[in-house]
């Protein structure tokens, strides 16, 4: 996700919640980080996998082994991983995670490459026979990015639904407030998957925490009852600032620790985006898109 013209944070409309986070005022850098490591170590529901190391970026084709090796190291932290493509060793992602006891949630990646996504498709559906899918997401960010069709991408879920077990859900990802602009993904979806980003909204960070919160309930107020998992959410360490966000450690590891508190004390689903540094992502989001993870681009911890 990115910054979109139109969507952006207005502090005039935002509601403040119960609850306000972590007060932060008593901790000095090092009572941060001691604070930021804590909340990891007691566990996420979930994280978005990162797939390529230093060099590599989409269309390469990663070896079991580097998936297995990055599994292990997120595996003490977090219950389920999320992946965003069947395709070019994605495939290998929820094997591994079902081997180390994970639970998977796994993407096909669709575009407006008609032939990749019949692959994307056949091997969501192949995956999730074998028994290796927890939950199905038939695309990502599509219509944020203007890549299909509604009519096109509710063809693709269905098939899917049609096409793999019963007793798994499927759903799509996009932004929020696409399930408020489009029933028909609610309609068709057994679990509402809505990305949460403040920091792509221009928000400042001692807001993000309540914003992220107002996102999630406008998906609820969509979601006709149905289960909501705010599938992306995060905020980077380094880069450019976008309006009132502003990309740095200190940022970074209060919005982890306040999203990672409030989470569990309301008992909600978050996939954390994301696990390690990817250095590819500079091309299409600038600066800012190398620096989401926990982890740095050489596997270790950032704090």
């Amino acid at each position: 996700m990115s910054y979109r013209e139109g969507v952006e944070f207005d502090l005039e409309t935002l509601e403040f919640t119960s609850y306000k986070g972590v007060n932060f005022d008593a901790y000095a850098d090092e009572d941060l980080k001691s604070l930021w490591r804590k909340t990891l170590k007691t566990g996420m529901h979930g994280i978005c996998f990162s797939m390529y190391e230093d060099g590599q970026q989409p269309g390469d084709t990663i070896t079991e082994a580097q998936v297995e090796r990055r599994i292990q190291i997120l595996n003490p932290y977090v219950k389920w991983i999320r992946s965003f493509s069947c395709t070019e060793g994605n495939e290998h992602i929820p094997q591994l995670a079902h081997k180390h006891g994970l639970k998977n949630l796994v993407g096909a990646w669709l575009s407006d490459d008609l032939e990749k996504n019949e692959e994307e498709i056949n091997g969501l559906i192949k995956l999730a026979n074998e028994g290796l899918v927890d939950i199905a997401a038939v695309g990502n960010e599509v219509l944020y990015r203007n890549d299909l069709s509604l009519d096109a991408l509710l063809s693709y879920m269905k098939r899917v639904r049609a096409a793999i077990p019963a007793h798994i859900p499927i759903g799509y990802v996009d932004a929020y407030y696409e399930f408020s602009s489009h029933p028909e993904l609610v309609a068709h979806s057994d679990v509402i998957l809505a990305n949460c980003y403040p920091f792509w909204e221009g928000c400042p960070a001692e807001y993000a925490l309540n914003h992220m919160q107002q996102m999630y309930g406008q998906a609820v107020d969509a979601a006709q009852g149905k289960k909501v998992i705010i599938t992306e959410t995060g905020w980077p360490s380094k880069g450019e600032p976008l309006k009132g966000s502003v990309p740095t450690e200190e940022n970074a590891m209060r919005y982890f620790i306040n999203a990672q508190t409030w989470s569990k004390k309301e008992a909600i689903d978050i996939f954390y985006f994301s696990s390690f540094d990817e250095s590819w992502k500079v091309g299409p989001e600038g600066e800012v898109g190398a620096y989401w993870g926990l982890w740095d681009k050489n596997e270790k911890l950032k704090f």
